[in-house]
């Protein structure tokens, strides 16, 4: 059976799915939230806007770099069941600071000596968070579920994360912050109680001594990962396809703004619409394979990723200057000429995308043995963590020698040839071990 609408029936992948749902919302709610508020209220400058997005991207990616050998390494030596209810609670209190750093940004009070470090010190925390549910939402799914049903499930928790994204995106672009700090920490309590319904997932492996020297443990951890041919070409593929969303998403805010003249609320649009096709291509992918986990597919996708983010690149380009003055609406924006080419070139890049990263992550977990898979699963986080800051921080280079946001769009589609190239090679390796 390749249709995945049975397993959110069953209590194995039901309460996993819905706290990996809940805990993607709040990461992207308050995130947004806080970006968008800090790019339309306290910068004027493109590039300071960039610079500060990036550091934001950086923050929440850097502990997935630091941490992501110990956490693979808790996964696999311990309950994951009870490391995610441990994970969940201490959410709460992150998102108690987090929700601070907005009140005091609503109220205008310190807001650049201390709610934004609030905000910046719970994205960090969030991070962390993150570091340690990552590995765990991927390696229970083969413990939990038969080896058919692998494909549909992460092609569903894929699925869900990027709607649950959609959905933070949306309400991050269309609240107030006030309202944003109550969420964060509504959300953060229904992900705790619905992380104790996960069922046991206890080690299939008899408890090692955990290595608490997080450099080594990291070094050694990816080291180890990396000798398997398959798994070493996957993990490449993946980290940079996450390399090209790290540029993306620094870019969609001060692009918004800058380039087309539109409100926050256009700017939580285009996440939207990246996240929605981000979801159907997961959901599409799986169809297409018929449940059989192979990379056959990978590299024509991200080719075409490449070509509807240079369709994305040229649309912006032609994009009339604004007379009004003032940023456009929603409404104002769908009625521009160019408006409706430009979100379908997004779709496009979203929906390739979803194709392409979907079967990498589903051969990390079935083609290594179910004893390493929250390990490989946190090895292939250190490397996309790694790949993340480096785009990033490209990002800001490139805006810092005065290349336009708009221009920078031509480097992330050569990036994609460079995912496609490691998928052709990946696709070979599988057919050679078949």
């Amino acid at each position: 059976m390749t249709t995945s609408t049975h397993l959110i029936r069953t209590r194995r992948f039901l309460p996993l799915f819905v706290t990996q749902l809940l805990g993607a919302f709040n990461d992207n709610l308050f995130k947004n939230a806080m970006v968008l508020y800090v790019v339309y209220s306290v910068y004027n400058s493109e590039a300071q806007e960039a610079k500060f997005s990036a550091i934001a991207s950086a923050v929440f990616i850097i502990p997935f770099f630091a941490l992501s050998g110990l956490s693979g390494q808790l996964a696999d030596m311990r309950d994951k069941a009870r490391i995610i209810r441990i994970v969940k609670f201490c959410e709460i209190l992150i998102m108690l600071v987090g929700g601070a750093g907005l009140v005091l940004a609503w109220q205008g009070q310190a807001v650049t000596t201390l709610a934004i470090p609030l905000m910046l010190l719970a994205l960090f925390a969030m991070g962390i968070h993150s570091t340690f549910f990552g590995p765990i939402k991927y390696a229970i799914l083969p413990q939990h579920l038969k080896s058919e049903e692998v494909l549909a499930g992460t092609g569903l928790v894929e699925a869900g994360t990027y709607i649950a994204i959609l959905a933070g995106t949306i309400l991050a672009g269309w609240i107030d912050v006030e309202w944003a700090a109550l969420c964060v920490v509504v959300t953060a309590v229904l992900g705790y109680l619905t992380g104790c319904k996960v069922p046991p997932a206890p080690p299939v492996v008899a408890a090692e001594a955990i290595d608490l020297h997080i450099f080594r443990s990291s070094i050694a951890l990816v080291r180890n990962t990396m000798e398997d041919r398959r798994v070493y070409l996957a993990i490449m593929a993946i980290s940079f396809f996450w390399a090209i969303g790290a540029v993306l998403f620094v870019q969609f805010p001060p692009l918004a703004k800058n380039v087309l003249a539109a409100s926050k609320e256009v700017a939580s649009l285009f996440l939207v619409i990246f996240s929605v096709g981000v979801a159907i291509g997961s959901i599409s992918i799986n169809a297409l394979l018929k449940g059989t986990v192979s990379a056959r597919y990978s590299p024509v996708s991200v080719i075409g990723m490449a070509m509807c983010i240079a369709l994305f690149h040229l649309v912006c380009q032609a994009w009339g200057a604004n007379d009004q003055g003032e940023l456009m609406d929603v409404g104002g924006f769908l009625r521009q000429p160019l408006a409706i080419p430009l979100l379908l070139t997004l779709l496009g890049i979203a929906v390739s995308g979803g194709m392409f990263v979907v079967p990498l992550y589903a051969f990390l977990t079935t083609f290594v043995d179910k004893s390493q898979t929250a390990r490989t699963i946190a090895a292939n986080n250190i490397v996309n963590s790694g790949a993340m800051v480096v785009g990033s921080v490209l990002a800001v280079c490139l805006s810092a020698i005065g290349v336009a946001v708009v221009d920078q769009l031509l480097f992330v589609a050569a990036l994609c040839l460079v995912s496609a190239w490691l998928g052709r090679k990946l696709f070979l390796a599988e057919a050679a071990a078949a």
